[in-house]
């Protein structure tokens, strides 16, 4: 088994937070786990790492399939995560009115209504570079500092 132990992550609520959002898992021999969230990990997952973005969709489609009676929650985590076109435009189609209250916050979701594929694509692709920079920015400070200190030295201000 392999654990990820991270101290910092860019975008997620405080650790007491995630703790509460938490999922238990059991596994065959009864041996209890906790574990983060499906949503909080996917949060977790918008890097500049190439590896990540098809394991957000991967978690996303997962947890849609396995979700016999979707709560209102669920559907708005799907229509707000998916990176699946077809996905998005099923969605649409079966909670219009849901769809269309979040295109504000994730605007191709309207692509998604109108059963525009390509559309959705080029928003996705969009998301996927402002997630990207983002978090480019956000480990830039550190990446400064971590250097400086590797060449035996503490950063100057204007290099943090």
């Amino acid at each position: 088994m392999r654990v990820d132990i991270m101290a910092v992550m860019r975008g997620v609520d405080p650790f007491e937070l995630l703790w509460d959002r938490r999922t238990h898992l059991v596994d065959y021999d009864g041996q209890h786990y906790d574990v983060i969230s499906v949503q909080d990990l996917i949060r977790s997952k918008k890097t500049q790492r190439d590896k990540d973005w098809p394991m957000i969709r991967r978690l996303v489609e997962a947890d849609y399939v396995v979700r016999e009676t979707p709560s209102d929650t669920d559907v708005e985590f799907w229509l707000r995560e998916s990176r699946t076109p077809a996905m998005l435009i099923s969605l649409a189609e079966s909670h219009r009115e849901k769809t269309e209250a979040l295109i504000p916050a994730r605007t191709l979701l309207s692509a998604a209504c109108n059963e525009n594929e390509r559309d959705i694509e080029d928003g996705l692709e969009q998301e996927e570079r402002r997630e990207r920079e983002a978090d480019r920015a956000y480990w830039a400070p550190l990446r400064r500092e971590l250097e400086a200190l590797r060449h035996g030295g503490e950063p100057s201000e204007e290099e943090l």
